[in-house]
């Protein structure tokens, strides 16, 4: 599509777009629109006349898919993101379980996609929020070797136990499992991983605090972990927690993965929101 005179995008694609508000918000939010054949988010961006501008198909084909587990946020030829719900694994584990690979799996086969849904980092299986997956060998392997340069903003928001006293902070120590994979941690090399969590108070009432992690490294229930050391478990953990279950699930929500296209190099920031539940407990 042309542009003819100036105008806003999300105004253009309205009148030139035979989609909802919703779901074209959704296809700009999910990279799904062009200028000039750049991506574009931005709802307010300009536009000015000769200007070329590009809905993507891809965006449209997962009308087809719908699963209560997993919703998909952005999609093309070589990586998959995610957002999952609380209660389904990441990967398969033992036989028949559920889990997102194979809902993924499903959706590329019921969509004419000759791929497979390739793990490339996983989150609990009562943890919500985004991931990326690969779709092909090839982009699995360089998000796997290059992970940590790759992922520039890993954040998730969490209800945890307790009014925390302070605004914020770093908690930084060594996170090893014992033999009844129970992750704990020691303030000394312990032969485990050196894991780093920023941490940063939302809001709080004298029951529970609103709590924004931002993970420098990605360890084995670092955040759960972390959380518990601090004297403020994680709401509804029944690994690391002390009984207190207001929501009756893991309150811990992935909401920001930002991380550089591992084919493209384009920057790709993904957030969604906290969950309901969590803020009305802050109202």
């Amino acid at each position: 599509m042309t542009v003819t005179e100036s105008v806003g995008l999300l105004e253009f694609l309205l009148a030139n777009v035979k989609e909802s508000r919703t779901k074209i918000k959704a296809t700009l939010q999910g990279h799904g629109i062009k200028v000039n054949g750049k991506c574009v988010t931005q709802f307010d961006y300009m536009l000015q006349p000769g200007m070329k501008v590009a809905v993507s198909k891809s965006k449209r084909n997962q009308q087809g898919f719908r699963s209560r587990y997993v919703n998909i946020v952005y999609e093309d030829r070589w990586i998959i993101v995610v957002e999952k719900n609380t209660g389904i694994l990441s990967m398969a584990a033992g036989h028949s379980s559920l889990n997102v690979k194979s809902v993924l799996d499903d959706y590329f086969h019921k969509s004419r996609q000759r791929c497979r849904a390739h793990v490339v980092h996983r989150l609990d299986r009562d943890t919500s929020g985004l991931m990326v997956y690969a779709k092909d060998i090839e982009t699995e392997q360089i998000l796997e070797h290059n992970w940590h340069d790759i992922v520039y903003d890993r954040r998730y928001v969490a209800v945890v136990s307790g009014e925390m006293s302070g605004d914020g902070g770093t908690v930084a120590n060594w996170l090893k499992d014992n033999k009844a994979y129970i992750t704990y941690s020691s303030p000394v090399d312990n032969g485990g991983k050196y894991a780093v969590t920023h941490y940063h108070v939302l809001a709080r009432t004298t029951a529970h605090s609103l709590v924004e992690f931002k993970l420098e490294t990605g360890r084995k229930n670092q955040i759960r972990v972390h959380s518990a050391d601090m004297g403020h478990p994680v709401c509804g953990d029944v690994k690391y927690g002390n009984g207190d279950d207001p929501l009756h699930r893991l309150c811990l929500h992935a909401y920001m993965l930002c991380f550089t296209h591992p084919v493209t190099g384009e920057r790709m920031e993904f957030e969604t929101p906290v969950p309901t539940a969590f803020r009305m407990m802050f109202k």
